[in-house]
């Protein structure tokens, strides 16, 4: 903010706080001080008001109101340039005296966060630090981190996983079997880590709208194993010879997918997140589905993310590791 505009903010904030106060005693001044019938000799609606000073709790209360907001000024940002005199807001770390992200000093909301997560990383931080350096395996075993995890996967993947990680329309199921880019610890940390990209192209363009048809019932009924719908005008056989031609380089031959390239088993229902029916493949197949998994390194970190791979690992693997206990 330029110097003449934080003078304007300073001065407008400032001159209405000051006029406000010289009303309020302008006013409270001029009223009588005892109680009386005489009315100020207008009415509403039938109704009339008496000519009688305002109580004195509101008053008060209105210069409470000022006082505050003089002492918040001073404390807090809020005339123009003015960084607030509040203590502790000079460096993130007052004994090393580490400067905020932004190099600036003063309260602000981002520096109140700042501080807030140095303290949370100073007294969670061992911990964290502590299960990182264990493989994920052997983390899934942990009380402890399991508790720990379910609360980060809650915070930051239920809004798309669902609460119970059993997915919604467009998003995986994360307690079964079915991985598109792999469910090793690995794999599902550096889902976690880096994100993941849908990158299935859409086909109308290229095989045709009977193409897609066909395409689509070669899905239903020979690769998920179920019968294509008496109205549906489609020829499976056709759909096999496309599928050989433009799908199996990602899905496979026998379409079981590959976890290299995100494509999902198309024989087990977990791999139809945008709906299995004979209408909903040839929407797929017709337009192609570009989901997007964001990235979680930059926004929790190695330790965290270490933590949530062993929770959803856990999901899918709990019976296992119960069982090697």
């Amino acid at each position: 903010m330029t110097t003449f505009w934080s003078l304007y903010v300073t001065v407008l904030t400032l001159g209405t706080i000051f006029a406000l106060t010289w009303l309020l005693l302008a006013t409270r001044k001029g009223q009588r001080s005892e109680q009386t019938d005489e009315k100020v000799g207008h009415a509403y609606d039938g109704i009339e008001e008496y000519d009688n000073p305002m109580p004195k709790w509101w008053f008060m209360l209105f210069v409470g109101t000022i006082v505050f907001a003089l002492g918040y000024l001073v404390l807090y940002p809020g005339l123009g340039n003015w960084k607030g005199l509040l203590p502790g807001y000079q460096h993130l770390d007052t004994k090393e005296q580490t400067p905020f992200a932004n190099g600036q000093t003063g309260w602000t909301g981002v520096h109140e966060w700042e501080k807030e997560m140095a303290k949370s990383d100073a007294k969670f931080g061992p911990i964290f630090a502590k299960f990182a350096a264990m493989p994920i395996e052997e983390v899934a075993k942990d009380p402890q981190a399991l508790k720990m995890g379910g609360r980060l996967f809650a915070s930051n993947c239920s809004v798309c996983h669902g609460s119970d990680a059993k997915g919604a329309y467009g998003f995986p199921n994360l307690t079964d079997a079915d991985w598109r880019w792999g469910g090793t610890p690995a794999d599902i940390k550096t889902s976690i880590m880096a994100g993941r990209h849908a990158v299935m192209p859409g086909w109308a363009q290229v095989i045709g709208e009977q193409g897609v048809s066909d395409v689509a019932a070669y899905v239903l009924t020979n690769l998920d194993g179920r019968k294509l719908p008496e109205s549906a005008k489609a020829d499976p056989l056709k759909g096999q010879e496309i599928y050989a031609t433009n799908c199996a380089m990602c899905h496979g031959p026998e379409g079981k997918g590959n976890p290299l390239m995100g494509a999902p088993n198309l024989t087990h229902p977990g791999a139809f997140i945008y709906g299995s029916s004979f209408a909903q493949l040839q929407q797929t197949i017709r337009y192609g589905r570009q989901g997007q998994m964001p990235a979680q390194a930059d926004l929790q970190g190695n330790d965290k993310v270490h933590l949530l791979a062993a929770y959803v690992y856990s999901l899918s693997h709990g019976d296992e590791a119960n069982a090697e206990e």
